[in-house]
């Protein structure tokens, strides 16, 4: 048995009532799925409305969520770990300096005592001078700093980077791939339209609004909130009636009013029209006589509302943002309807997209992605550029994806604990416009880290090549070391900024 409000726990079928399930965080759809009697119902949709006995018709091993966690794993696994800028340096700078010292001390030395049959120590104190001043600690103090200031001066901005290794990716990024309910929109209903036929907006909205008055459903939610004083305005309903699949009839002080879909219409005889926007269409028509009752009136059409899932203000900024960075692609997976796919995609002037998935489609499309690398249009021909790929989600069903990418970015506001768990970077207050932001804050934080580096093994060389040839001192050596590395972590420090 499954009450409002809670979750479906593994999948089955329905046996007995009749309810609305909310399936955005599995498959993106900002609206709820109607079931019925042997309806399937699949694990981690939430019950809206109704009580529902399931027969559950798979093991808590072959379950929906099961499957998402088992993709998340091995998405994990497939995941190339990225080493940090300074553990690469690392590797060939400290092995070469060291041999190098070494044989400074040894070559020269062998060869006087050779010729000479004498030792001298000059070398071998020349050689001390070349360790000295090749110790990297303006490289590993000053470089990790950089990432930790980057790091920190992106958390002020709201947006968590679990590790340096992210930042490289991050520079490097050249295609985003977002999800839609979410990340792109709201992922709640809300009033995008009303078009009165015989009446006002204000009075159309004030009709629907006291309609859905007990409505639990999100489109009664987004008709009430649409009509802020709904509650307050003094006005009776009455007598109310929802008949399923079409819509609730109700008294509004004296008059007996529809709200409803076209079946609704059909169903009290009241002529409507279509309307060609995007979303879910409400239709609103009142009985002609109020004194009649509430089977046998005759309606008249009002108007319609249209309701759908909002477009984040910011959405179109952060893809024209990221365009201005060079990211050569922009794409959109979601598990939401072709044409609702295509609207938010037209708006937002993405590159691509893909509808109507389940979360294995998307891994595997991300995947084509990455295999088959970004193409950069220059003097309008296509030209395979190297780059990394960024996923953006927010939804269980999300997870999978931001665990495979090179880089996966969660909205942690109203985000699931498995896609903030999954993801490398969390976007705090789920705009999307800190993408372009992220993606700045670790350009710039490498570029200062190259900084650092240009500018201590450059001091350092040419200390070098003066102690080669005897003409440096031990306090050169010594400002070449600790001097360095002071001066490198001031310029670390702007990181932080």
């Amino acid at each position: 048995m499954i009450r409002p409000g809670e979750k479906v726990p593994l999948d089955g079928v329905v046996i007995e009532g009749a309810s609305a399930l909310n399936t955005v965080a599995l498959t993106g759809e900002s609206l709820p799925r109607d079931v019925n009697v042997c309806d399937e119902v699949i694990s981690g949709c939430v019950n809206l409305s109704g009580v529902l006995r399931v027969r559950t018709t798979k093991a808590f091993g072959e379950s929906t969520v099961s499957k998402i966690i088992r993709l998340v794993e091995s998405a994990g696994e497939n995941k190339s770990q990225s080493e940090t800028f300074i553990t690469r340096f690392a590797r060939i700078y400290t092995p070469i300096v060291v041999f190098a010292a070494l044989a400074l001390a040894i070559i020269p030395t062998l060869w006087i005592y050779v010729q000479c049959s004498m030792v001298n120590v000059q070398w071998i104190y020349r050689a001390l001078m070349f360790l000295v001043v090749s110790c990297p600690c303006a490289l590993v103090i000053s470089v990790p700093l950089t990432f930790f200031g980057g790091i920190g001066g992106a958390s002020r901005k709201g947006i968590l980077i679990k590790g340096a290794n992210y930042m490289d990716v991050l520079a490097k990024v050249n295609t985003v791939v977002f999800d839609k309910t979410g990340t792109l929109t709201h992922g709640q209903f809300a009033v995008t339209a009303v078009h009165p036929d015989t009446c006002n907006e204000n009075e159309l909205l004030h009709l629907a609004a006291h309609v859905e008055h007990f409505s639990t459903h999100p489109i009664g939610a987004a008709l009430r909130d649409a009509f802020p004083d709904e509650a307050t305005d003094g006005c009776v309903v009455s007598d109310v009636e929802e008949i399923a699949g079409q819509g609730i009839r109700a008294r509004v002080g004296d008059l007996i009013v529809c709200v409803g879909n076209t079946k609704m219409m059909d169903a009290v005889g009241a002529k409507w029209h279509d309307c060609h926007h995007v979303g879910t269409i409400i239709h609103v028509a009142i009985a002609d006589n109020a004194q009649c009752t509430m089977h046998n009136a005759q309606f008249t059409y009002l108007g319609h509302i249209v309701i759908n899932d909002k477009i984040k203000d910011d959405s179109a900024e952060a893809i024209a943002s990221l365009k201005e960075l060079g990211v050569a692609k922009t794409v959109m997976l979601t598990g939401d309807r072709q044409e609702v796919a295509d609207h938010v995609a037209h708006e937002l002037a993405l590159t691509e997209y893909h509808a109507e998935l389940l979360p294995a489609d998307k891994v595997s499309i991300l995947e084509s992605l990455m295999v088959n690398g970004q193409c950069s249009m220059v003097n309008g021909q296509c030209s395979m550029v190297n780059g990394l790929l960024a996923f953006v989600g927010d939804g269980i069903n999300d997870a999978p994806v931001l665990a495979r990418a090179d880089v996966g970015i969660a909205m942690g506001g109203l985000g699931s604990d498995a896609a903030i768990e999954a993801a490398d970077v969390v976007l705090m207050d789920d705009k999307p416009s800190k993408i372009a932001l992220a993606i700045r804050i670790a350009r710039r934080t490498l570029s200062i880290a190259r900084q650092n580096v240009t500018f201590a093994i450059g001091v350092k060389v040419a200390v070098l090549i003066l102690a080669t040839f005897g003409l440096a001192t031990m306090w050169l050596a010594v400002f070449a070391d600790v001097g360095v590395t002071v001066l490198a972590v001031l310029n670390a420090m702007r990181a932080l900024r």
